[in-house]
């Protein structure tokens, strides 16, 4: 049975992240237009001052119905989708780490709070990424090397194999490097290398490979059903950042029980 105490602090920590998730989308915007973070919020379109009551995550977009209430033009979908999205991966991060359910192997249960800390930003991080190249197709590294110190800095502090970690980082991101090098840049992007980096120095070699994967299955069936629906050609671009940042997710969250069960499953 799951203590009460849980459930209110998961329910909190979603709420926390739904407020970071408001504060991405700021990010993300402002980022993308060249702006500075700091100052009042604006209409994008009027240009006019938000006011406070009209800030309030998720609640102010369905309040207004999507629209200004200045200038009634339409709100981006992003503002609430990244919100909801925090917040609801704050709550999936922290219940697994106080919970102890699919740890890394080199996790104790006892810091489950530095765990916890590691997934947040790091989640942060690849929601701003997911978001960017799939509006820009473009990863900066403003985002993604930052990511990558922090999963280094916390792995390490976890306990984690270094050399696993650090061979998991320069074999992923080599494999995409060296599909760089062939192609002339025209398969993927040098923002894709460093994706691949993060993603070993995040989960190491074993699951770095799971979430390598999970990248090109998702794109696969993506791209697919983009093709498919004619809102894309086979030789149209496709921001891979964005199912790498998705497959990164999934793999901190349930790579190792996904792993567990396809070994199981060859015996």
């Amino acid at each position: 049975m799951i203590d009460t105490e849980i459930i209110f602090w998961t329910i909190a920590i979603s709420v926390l992240g739904i407020a970071v998730g408001s504060f991405l989308n700021v990010v993300i915007f402002r980022t993308g237009a060249g702006e500075s973070f700091t100052g009042r919020s604006k209409c994008r379109k009027c240009l006019e001052p938000v006011a406070a009551i009209d800030l309030i995550p998720v609640w102010s977009y369905f309040a207004l119905k999507g629209r200004c209430r200045k200038c009634s033009s339409v709100i981006e979908w992003q503002y609430p989708v990244v919100e909801i999205a925090m917040g609801i991966l704050f709550g999936l991060l922290f219940a697994r780490a106080t919970l102890g359910i699919g740890l890394p192997v080199f996790v104790e249960q006892s810091e489950w709070i530095l765990l916890f800390v590691r997934d947040a930003i790091i989640a942060a991080f690849l929601v701003i990424i997911f978001v960017y190249d799939f509006k820009y197709s473009y990863i900066l590294d403003r985002f993604s090397v930052p990511a990558m110190i922090v999963a280094l800095i916390f792995n390490i502090a976890l306990g984690a194999d270094a050399l696993n970690i650090l061979v998991g980082g320069f074999l992923i991101g080599g494999f995409f490097a060296f599909q760089f090098l062939i192609s002339g840049g025209k398969w993927i992007g040098g923002g894709d290398i460093r994706m691949g980096l993060l993603m070993g120095f995040l989960l190491g070699i074993e699951l770095g490979v799971v979430a390598l994967f999970i990248s090109y299955v998702f794109g696969a069936i993506v791209g697919m059903l983009l093709i498919i629906s004619k809102k894309r050609k086979f030789d149209s671009h496709v921001p891979f950042g964005t199912f790498m940042a998705f497959a990164i997710v999934i793999t901190m969250i349930w790579g190792s029980q996904m792993l567990e069960w396809y070994l199981g499953f060859f015996g």
